[in-house]
């Protein structure tokens, strides 16, 4: 068998192989890496990178090597779950490098965590003065993760005192130019509606890059022409304004009648409308 073909067949084998057991081990290993996982990656990919391109090593000592390295983190991983004290030992622990405003310098040598580093990590988190950080703490996948002091937290809703709906997820409903019924189901809507709305848009479907549905069933699209502009969606301000323009009206006739009883319901109702007004204006504006 030519070379050529051999270095193909063990590419595509051991890939195959690599990408298996990379999913037997979680997705964490992805996105999390502490040292073990590191290590365990690194390794894993020099076995295959030195197989694939040594012929004269037989194939079966690569998958030898490669499953020796995949147990291993897979029963460190299953002795990480059930012991604290092994966890620690095999993933690290988290350390804490400012508390109450104040930098553990101590602890940043025993991370051998630099100045500059920890500077650079908060600016990241959009943080420039140490003096704003309340509390922070390093990772053991080398993260940090930062709590600034109260008076430079982003004001919340809750802050404010102000309610809002609860908020769901967004649903696609249409890509590459072609309608998804599953989240349509979803949202208790069906392609007719669908096609309603991209008609009150003038838009046709095909022409349709994303489209995606809030939790208030209003549909919002991006083209495949990006030259093009597509209206904000405009269900909730016109419905607080039709809402606006019912009690002016009542106020309207309330002025415009001569009848005592006529104008005291008209001036009844204007004020409940009122009323209904100011509690939904916050979720349609």
């Amino acid at each position: 068998m030519p070379d050529w073909i051999q270095i193909v067949l063990r590419s595509f084998t051991l890939l195959v192989i690599l990408f298996l057991f990379t999913k037997w081990l979680g997705t964490k290993q992805l996105s999390q890496l502490n040292i073990f996982e590191y290590i365990s990656g690194v390794v894993l990919g020099g076995v295959v990178a030195i197989h694939v391109s040594t012929l004269d090593s037989p194939i079966y000592y690569a998958l030898l090597a490669m499953f020796i390295w995949f147990i291993i983190p897979y029963l460190v991983e299953l002795l990480s779950l059930k012991s604290k004290a092994f966890r620690n030992f095999a993933q690290g622990k988290s350390r804490v490098l400012i508390q109450n405003g104040k930098i553990m310098e101590d602890n940043l040598k025993k991370e051998h965590f630099s100045t500059d580093d920890l500077l650079e990590s908060l600016r990241d988190k959009n943080i420039f003065k140490v003096a704003d950080v309340e509390f922070a703490v390093l990772e053991p996948t080398g993260k940090l993760s930062v709590l600034p002091k109260k008076d430079y937290r982003p004001v919340t809703p809750k802050d404010l005192g102000l309610k809002l709906a609860p908020d769901k997820e967004p649903q696609t409903v249409i890509m590459d130019g072609r309608p998804l019924l599953e989240p349509l189901a979803n949202l208790s809507l069906n392609p007719t509606w669908l096609d309603t709305e991209l008609e009150k848009m003038n838009i046709q479907i095909e022409n349709v890059f994303l489209g995606q549905v809030d939790s208030d069933g209003q549909l919002t699209v991006d083209l495949y022409d990006d030259k093009l502009a597509v209206a904000s969606p405009t269900q909730k301000p016109l419905l607080l304004a039709t809402m606006k323009k019912c009690q002016a009206d009542l106020e309207l006739f309330a002025l415009a009648t001569d009848n005592s009883d006529s104008k005291q319901l008209y001036e009844r109702n204007s004020q409940r409308l009122k009323r209904a007004i100011d509690r939904v204006a916050p979720y349609l504006q």
